[in-house]
């Protein structure tokens, strides 16, 4: 197991403190929150640069989840919030069950709202998460820690490589023991924080536009979109329902009336009832259709009949 000590830690870039910020308790207000601005978009640049890194491990991760695998994030503080974040909104947008997207951040679920900082310090604790949630040679483990060198979070995706499963480590600075401790190192440099050390600014909003690719791509790969629309969507509230409506009027081409008739004929249900309407056929047929398309709604209403 890689041992990860608090040497060096000020010479980590996103430690360091950027001149640029040294007068912010003086500024104005709208001077401030120009200046914030100004330094938040040089983050989607820095996203833009690993990109050779996020590709092949986005590919790897979806090629797994299509044979059964799982998405797991696996964070301390910040990161681990973020990834509590993401897991959490797979559900309500692609109908995944909570199991095959979620995360372990360190100190446990009340660490989500409660600052639990000391539990990122604990390497077993990592690696026992990682047995408890019986990870496996077909699941994703997707570590993240701003510093790269979050003890939690190394000994965790090093309990998950050694387990088989695809890790991938998500940093913000280079040459991190996370990155040497997964398959798939990913290192988003965004240099010093507006607040030095502050890593929940430029570092967190790194991790989330990352965690929005893996997620989001994923699940377009896995058929849980056509074209750009969630046609998975979990129908829950007024709002999802009006938006199922106008979808299947759309796929369908016929009027709001008739494809609201349909969903609720068929519980909600954005991709039955669009073949249902396209194709002509009960729920039964439309079901199975798509079952054996895997999901892919297009592949169904494009097959010749």
């Amino acid at each position: 197991m890689t041992r990860v000590d608090g040497a060096g830690l000020g010479l980590l870039t996103t430690e360091l403190s950027d001149p640029r910020f040294d007068g912010i308790d003086d500024m104005p207000v709208a001077q401030l929150a120009a200046l914030m601005n100004e330094v938040d978009a040089e983050v989607p640049a820095a996203v833009g640069r690993a990109l050779p890194r996020i590709g092949p491990a986005i590919e790897a991760t979806a090629e797994r989840m299509r044979l059964g695998g799982r998405l797991v994030y696996v964070g301390a503080g910040t990161p681990g919030r973020i990834g509590v974040l993401d897991a959490s909104e797979c559900p309500p947008t692609f109908s995944t069950p909570p199991e095959q997207v979620f995360a372990i951040i360190a100190g446990g679920p009340s660490a989500v709202s409660s600052a639990a900082e000391g539990a990122e310090d604990d390497a077993d604790a990592g690696m026992r998460a990682i047995d408890a949630a019986g990870i496996g040679d077909l699941d994703t483990v997707v570590g993240l820690a701003s510093s790269g060198r979050t003890p939690f979070v190394v000994a965790a995706v090093e309990r998950a490589r050694e387990r088989g499963a695809l890790t991938v480590g998500l940093s913000c600075n280079a040459g991190a023991p996370l990155s040497a401790a997964a398959e798939h190192p990913i290192e988003v440099l965004v240099g010093p924080e507006l607040v030095a050390g502050s890593t929940r600014l430029k570092a967190g909003t790194a991790q989330k536009l990352v965690l929005n690719m893996f997620s989001t791509i994923v699940m377009v790969r896995l058929g849980k979109t056509y074209g750009n629309l969630m046609v998975d969507v979990r129908a829950s509230n007024d709002k999802l329902r009006d938006r199922a409506v106008r979808m299947v009027a759309g796929i369908a081409s016929v009027p709001p009336a008739e494809a609201r008739r349909m969903l609720e004929a068929c519980g909600y249900d954005v991709k039955v009832a669009s073949v249902r309407l396209v194709r002509g056929v009960d729920e039964e047929r439309a079901r199975r259709a798509l079952d054996a398309a895997g999901g892919r709604l297009r592949a169904v209403l494009e097959e010749e009949r």
